[in-house]
């Protein structure tokens, strides 16, 4: 191994860096799933959701009222849903 290194140290590397990302996107397959139920449990992301939706509905839905604008933006953060892909 030491010689293989010596003589070829960029292709050690290149193999030891695919080796790397491959068990990290193993890792992430393995959790991404726990994670959107994490993220979507938390109340921080549900809180800055609803700020997002509201601040779309303000700067791209001419809605006069405020209170119509405070409820499709609800309403748009009730039709989201977190999926892991």
């Amino acid at each position: 191994m030491y010689l293989q290194k010596q003589i070829f140290p960029q292709m050690t590397d290149t193999i030891s860096d695919l080796t790397v990302t491959r068990s990290l996107r193993l890792l992430r397959d393995g959790f991404k799933s726990d994670f959107a139920t994490f993220a979507y449990n938390d109340e921080r992301m549900t809180e800055l959701i609803a700020q997002l939706a509201s601040e779309f509905v303000e700067s791209n839905i001419p809605v006069v009222d405020e209170d119509n604008q405070m409820e499709l933006a609800m309403m748009l953060l009730e039709s989201l849903e977190i999926i892991a892909r």
